[in-house]
C-alpha cells in the first residue's frame, strides 16, 4: 500500500505563488512518475503536471510557463512551484504516484481569489 501526503494549500491573490508538497511512503516499488492533478467544481480532474524518474517533465498547457514540478527521487517527494497564479487555477490539487501501486493523495485545496 502506498500512502501519499500532500502539503502546501491555502489561499492567495492573483498573481501570488504557492508551494505544493507530496510525499510518499509504503510499498512505492519502482515509479514510473510522479505528478499533480486538479479538479475545480463541476469539472472533471486534469492534469497540471507530471515527472519521469528520470526527471522528463510534462505540463498542462494551461500553466506552462507558470508552474515547475521537481522530485526527489531518495525523498520519493515531489513539488509543484506555482507562480503568477489566476483565479482559473483555483482547485483541489491532488497528487498521483505510478508505479506497482498507482495512488492518489486526499487533496489540498488551492484558491486563488482577491
Amino acid at each position: 500500500q502506498v500512502r501519499l501526503v500532500e502539503s502546501g494549500g491555502g489561499l492567495v491573490q492573483p498573481g501570488g505563488s504557492l508551494r505544493l508538497s507530496c510525499a510518499a511512503s509504503g510499498s512505492i516499488g519502482r515509479i514510473n512518475f510522479m505528478g499533480w492533478y486538479r479538479q475545480a467544481p463541476g469539472k472533471q480532474r486534469e492534469l497540471v503536471a507530471t515527472i519521469t524518474s528520470g526527471c522528463s517533465t510534462n505540463y498542462a498547457d494551461s500553466v506552462k510557463g507558470r508552474v515547475t514540478i521537481s522530485r526527489d527521487n531518495a525523498e520519493n517527494t515531489v513539488s509543484l512551484q506555482m507562480n503568477s497564479l489566476k483565479p482559473e487555477d483555483t482547485a483541489v490539487y491532488y497528487c498521483r504516484l505510478v508505479g506497482p501501486f498507482p495512488s492518489w493523495g486526499q487533496g489540498v485545496q488551492v484558491t486563488v481569489s482577491s
